[in-house]
């Protein structure tokens, strides 16, 4: 019997967007404890434009399938999974540097990273999600466990986790403060920060000591780094927590973060079905919706990894892609 193929994105070398090549390759099978997905969306990430020009050589064997979110249709399941059938609609990001990503019509995962996609969402915003939420999520709750009445400030938060973040930690009910160029302001209000510090024009840590009498924030969230998640110490509380998902490229003076008694945290986000199930409960009560920034075909990809490293690119969010065309059919937004 020959083999049933599907279209993909094969990452054939490290380097510029160039590097992708669609192709049509044999389409998985599901063993024992996986599911068959139909894709119907996945998304970019930084993390996918940083794999494709090479930052992760050692865990990325070429040439590969990439891409971090996931949102579809099972089609079939293998021996011994019990909790999902044929027919359901589901989320989930890829095991990361374990096997093909989502760049691809279809997909073959575990079940139990596997979560049933909320029905209030779409498949473009569900695959916008999966990977941002959960890096939110487990920041902001598995490491710094932000309590409601505390103050928290999000760096880029008008970015695809930094959007995310914003509505997770007002539902907490926190005080967020959060960083953005001008023309981003109504944006970032508009997902409920209570504070928007323009970073090109401002002092961050001017602001943030101003506006809370000099006390400094409880929680910091950097999702930028470098110089930001250096100087993150002056605007830090007694007894404040930092948390940061990006990697530490420079040594840090951690002088004034020791004078503070204050905690770090580095997250290198998890896959695991409850992340997916507690941002499920957020949709449904309305707290939680990420926000679509632009749309692209699979055959775009290339297009939508050039934009998004274009600094000042115009997106909001996320950028999504339509992997089936059904969800969505004027598939790119230039």
């Amino acid at each position: 019997m020959k083999a049933q193929t599907m279209k993909a994105q094969i990452l054939k070398s490290f380097g510029g967007p160039e590097s992708f090549e669609l192709s049509d390759v044999a389409k998985p099978v599901p063993h024992a404890g996986q599911v068959l997905v139909r894709v119907h969306a996945t998304s970019i990430n930084p993390l996918d434009y940083q794999v494709r020009r090479g930052d992760y050589p050692d865990y990325v064997p070429l040439p590969a399938i990439t891409g971090h979110d996931v949102s579809g249709v099972v089609e079939e399941v293998g021996p011994g999974v019990t909790a999902f059938a044929p027919g359901d609609e589901v989320w989930y990001t890829p095991q990361i540097f374990d096997g093909d990503g989502s760049y691809a019509e279809y997909h073959v995962a575990s079940e139990n990273i596997i979560g049933r996609k909320p029905a209030a969402l779409t498949h473009l915003e569900a695959a916008t999600l999966t990977l941002v939420g959960g890096t939110a999520w487990e920041a902001l709750i598995g490491r710094v466990a932000l309590r409601v009445g505390e103050s928290v400030l999000i760096h880029g938060g008008a970015g695809g986790v930094g959007h995310v973040a914003i509505q997770i930690a007002k539902a907490i009910g926190a005080k967020v403060f959060t960083t953005a160029r001008e023309e981003q302001f109504e944006f970032a209000r508009s997902v409920g920060a209570d504070v928007v510090i323009d970073y090109e024009k401002e002092d961050y840590v001017d602001v943030i000591m101003r506006e809370t009498g000099g006390h400094g924030v409880d929680v910091i969230f950097d999702t930028i780094g470098g110089d930001t998640l250096s100087r993150s110490p002056d605007a830090l509380a007694q007894l404040g927590r930092v948390v940061s998902i990006v990697d530490i490229a420079k040594p840090q003076n951690l002088i004034e973060a020791w004078g503070k008694n204050a905690s770090f945290h580095f997250v290198f986000t998890r896959q695991n079905r409850g992340k997916l199930d507690e941002l499920s409960t957020l949709i449904e009560r309305g707290q939680l919706r990420p926000h679509v920034g632009a749309v692209y075909s699979l055959a775009d990809i290339p297009l939508a990894h050039a934009r998004l490293e274009t600094r000042n690119n115009g997106v909001l969010g996320k950028i999504a892609i339509a992997v089936d065309s059904s969800a969505h059919p004027d598939s790119v937004d230039s």
